[in-house]
């Protein structure tokens, strides 16, 4: 997962309102059909969550990249922690920022984490699959960013401002979507209501963040090899020679068509990914799509271009005129980058329009 990327289930807090009455009482604001929540609906969500009981809550993986994302959205919002049990993505003890101090993060532990009102599962499928359906039989919240839950058709992929109507009283673990296709999810998911989309052609461009923390030391010890090889007077020379442990090449400077290991058809596994969890977000077990997934220079945060093919007709002036909660869209001629800040957890929209091929 890519930490530039907030995880979903908690892109904008909208779950606590639904999580704050804890493990002894449903989802109390859990009502049929999408929620739409824009900035506003998101701000009142954070407040009704903090008008509620405060929770106690677990974090595992707290020590890597995305679990630090995590923490430090849970504190921006605001969001009503009485107690913070962060645990180490490994054995060794350690220690996370919360609210200005140093928390301990010891390694995982049964007792501590059957203790919590909510758990975050921010580490690896192994951990998720160990501790996500024990936890949620014990009546514990549990949102979980792995992909080890995500296809079961028992745990529902939630991606608020699209399908919140998925979130039911006794379904406990809640699973968040892969990174890349977050994005486009709730980019098109106006488009999809109003026009019904059957197929999708796609290419991600993704940072190097996504495959974790020794990619990136990987990229940045390649780039300044590279750098430091550039001649001010031939920069066309070829560049030294490098090797690649944590992605299948090097990529300072590069960019190559592959994300995940490839399967008999030819397809790398975050293409099949998004397929199959497009599908299950927006109920279009139909739905068509092809992607290629390729992994760019970028350090923190993926982009994604993409051509939709519509049931319906639509207008270029009905399609200007659609919005995407949870995503902003930029004025027509302008556009976001990674390289802005990334400090809001709401994806961008752009260049948005009808176009033929000519």
């Amino acid at each position: 997962m890519d930490p530039g990327v907030l995880l979903s289930p908690i892109a904008a807090l909208h779950v606590p309102p639904e999580l704050r009455g804890g493990r002894r009482q449903g989802l109390l604001d859990a009502r049929p059909g999408p929620r739409r929540l824009g900035q506003r609906g998101r701000e009142r969500a954070a407040v009704r969550a903090r008008d509620g009981r405060p929770m106690k809550v677990a974090v595992v993986g707290a020590t890597g990249m995305v679990g630090r994302v995590l923490l430090e959205r849970l504190e921006r919002r605001r969001f009503p922690v009485s107690a913070l049990l962060p645990f180490s993505s490994g054995r060794a003890k350690a220690s996370v920022p919360f609210k200005g101090r140093p928390v301990a993060a010891p390694g995982v532990t049964a007792a501590a984490l059957r203790s919590a009102d909510l758990v975050f599962l921010v580490s690896s499928d192994e951990v998720s699959k160990r501790w996500g359906k024990d936890l949620a039989a014990r009546g514990i919240w549990v949102i979980d960013d792995s992909s080890a839950f995500r296809l079961d058709p028992s745990v529902p992929l939630v991606i608020p401002e699209v399908n919140a109507s998925a979130l039911r009283p006794n379904r406990r673990l809640i699973a968040g979507p892969n990174c890349t296709i977050s994005g486009l999810a709730v980019a098109a998911a106006a488009v999809h209501r109003r026009a019904g989309v059957v197929r999708v052609r796609m290419a991600s461009y993704q940072a190097v963040s996504g495959a974790g923390r020794e990619a990136l030391l990987e990229f940045y010890g390649q780039t300044r090899r590279a750098a430091r090889a550039l001649s001010d007077r031939d920069f066309l020379r070829p560049l030294p020679g490098e090797s690649a442990s944590a992605l299948p090449a090097p990529i300072a400077f590069n960019v190559f068509p592959q994300v995940g290991g490839f399967n008999d058809d030819g397809e790398c596994s975050e293409e099949v990914k998004v397929r199959a969890e497009l599908r299950k977000i927006w109920s279009a077990p139909g739905l068509a799509l092809s992607a290629t997934t390729v992994r760019v220079p970028v350090v923190r945060g993926h982009s994604v271009a993409a051509w939709l093919e519509l049931a319906r007709p639509l207008t270029p002036r009905a399609a200007a005129a659609l919005r995407a909660p949870g995503a902003a869209v930029w004025p027509q001629g302008t556009y976001p980058t990674p390289r802005a800040p990334s400090r809001s957890p709401r994806g961008a929209s752009a260049r948005r329009a009808p176009r033929l091929c000519r």
